[in-house]
């Protein structure tokens, strides 16, 4: 069981790390500081942001991540993509309130 375990975790953070270098790759011009203006994201960043684990990403949001990437703007491509945060969702500090 540890084993199969051990291999379930190794398997989980390789998917992360590709989610992110995914991330990075299309989506980073979209959600980097400034703030504005917010500029609609690219069909293949709407891909990557489709299948990634969101989840996983978010666990490896630091505030020095935060000091690169504009929350505000993650939100604007989620939303934009068609896959935004649930009300209440913590990503990295930011909790995501509802959409208006």
């Amino acid at each position: 069981c540890f084993i199969i375990l051990a291999i379930a975790v190794a398997v989980s953070a390789d998917e992360c790390e590709g989610d992110r270098q995914a991330m990075i790759k299309e989506c980073a011009k979209y959600q980097q500081w400034p703030a504005n203006p917010k500029l609609d994201p690219s069909d293949a960043c709407c891909a990557v942001w489709q299948k990634a684990n969101i989840p996983c990403l978010c666990a490896g949001v630091t505030k020095e991540k935060e000091k690169i990437y504009c929350m505000e703007k993650v939100a604007y491509v989620a939303n934009f993509c068609k896959k935004p945060f649930p009300h209440g969702y913590k990503c990295g500090s930011k909790t995501f309130p509802p959409l208006a």
